[in-house]
């Protein structure tokens, strides 16, 4: 058992805290200056999926493409993940950070390369400054290749997110077809490029925080894989980078928010963005966040699709397998915002 002196997350070290520990407190110059957010929700583009398989397909996908070439985030409503799935994954996903720390515990690792494991900030054996956030990651495609290394407490945890898991996928797949066809590709195209394709989830915990404008939950950074689904509370913490700006994505209910990852910015060639996004936290509520990683298989081989290079676009990025990439990022941590520099087709391997 943890110590009062050697508490392993932050959730049970900070739980009666009036301060930021040292750790925790970012440099003045790397605040996230709250004061500066914009508010307004409105900026972020909302797709109503509605029409995606009716007669109205042609107009969502126009949609889609839209927000993945302007914003690289959108928010999507009427996706077909029912309420009752999303609101028992919200449930169970609180339940579990309220459990006993000595049973949240036994699923404690601090090595990234754990397919089920509970941990705290980012990775706690490479970064100096430490984020205001717990959490539980774990791999879920194929379900019944990780599903027993779940917890098992809440009793229900697996029965329900093994649900919400599996909507979630076909969900993703909807969206990547949406997507291939926005650039007029073969509508399985992206499928394809990620091989037999691999699935994670993390449940992140970020508790109140005495003093917010000194930390981070997550700092900015670009998700790694291609495409993110994130489900939230009801509690705002969101904020994507747009037009020079930090703008809150505030939640809307049973929505879910969508981010264009590097792999997808690679496969298009440059033509859609993974987009800077961070975590902030406030002093008044703990805030519960769900993305849904849809990735490429480690083996399969990302390179920008030859149907989008030609002469006046030449190909931005040599070929990697999803592997090396996964690695760069994990080692380079959130020091640096994105890896993607490090596969540009005029540098050298790495």
């Amino acid at each position: 058992m943890a110590t009062a002196t050697t508490k392993l997350l932050l959730g049970d070290l900070v739980s009666h805290a009036k301060n930021v520990p040292l750790r925790y407190v970012r440099p003045p110059s790397a605040r996230p200056h709250l004061s500066a957010v914009e508010k307004s929700n409105a900026m972020i583009p909302v797709v109503d999926l509605q029409e995606l398989s009716g007669s109205g397909r042609a107009m969502v996908v126009k949609a889609i493409g839209s927000a993945c070439q302007s914003d690289g985030f959108f928010q999507v409503k009427n996706h077909g993940i029912p309420d009752d799935v999303i609101g028992a994954m919200l449930r169970v996903s609180k339940e579990f950070f309220r459990l006993p720390e000595s049973e949240r515990l036994k699923s404690y690792s601090d090595d990234p390369s754990r397919t089920t494991r509970l941990s705290t900030s980012f990775n706690v054996r490479t970064e100096e400054v430490c984020n205001w956030r717990d959490f539980l990651r774990f791999h879920c495609y194929p379900l019944k290749d990780y599903v027993h290394e779940w917890p098992s407490n809440p009793s229900v945890f697996r029965e329900v997110v093994g649900d919400y898991c599996k909507h979630a996928r076909q969900l993703a797949l909807r969206l990547l077809e949406a997507i291939s066809e926005s650039l007029g590709l073969e509508k399985d195209y992206m499928e394809k490029a990620l091989g037999k394709q691999a699935q994670h989830m993390a449940i992140n915990y970020y508790p109140p925080c005495p003093q917010p404008e000194l930390t981070y939950g997550l700092p900015s950074h670009k998700d790694p894989n291609a495409i993110t689904l994130l489900l939230q509370d009801g509690v705002s913490g969101l904020q994507v980078f747009r037009n020079g700006k930090w703008v809150a994505v505030d939640p809307i209910r049973n929505a879910l928010v969508i981010n264009i990852g590097d792999q997808i910015q690679v496969l298009s060639n440059d033509r859609y963005k993974s987009v800077l996004h961070r975590a902030v936290v406030n002093d008044s509520s703990e805030r519960i966040s769900i993305p849904t990683f849809y990735c490429p298989s480690p083996d399969a081989v990302i390179a920008p699709a030859q149907a989008l290079v030609d002469e006046q676009y030449p190909a931005v990025y040599r070929s990697f397998t999803y592997g090396e990439y996964y690695d760069a990022f994990w080692n380079r941590g959130l020091q640096r915002e994105s890896c993607l520099d490090m596969f540009r087709a005029t540098n050298d391997p790495i």
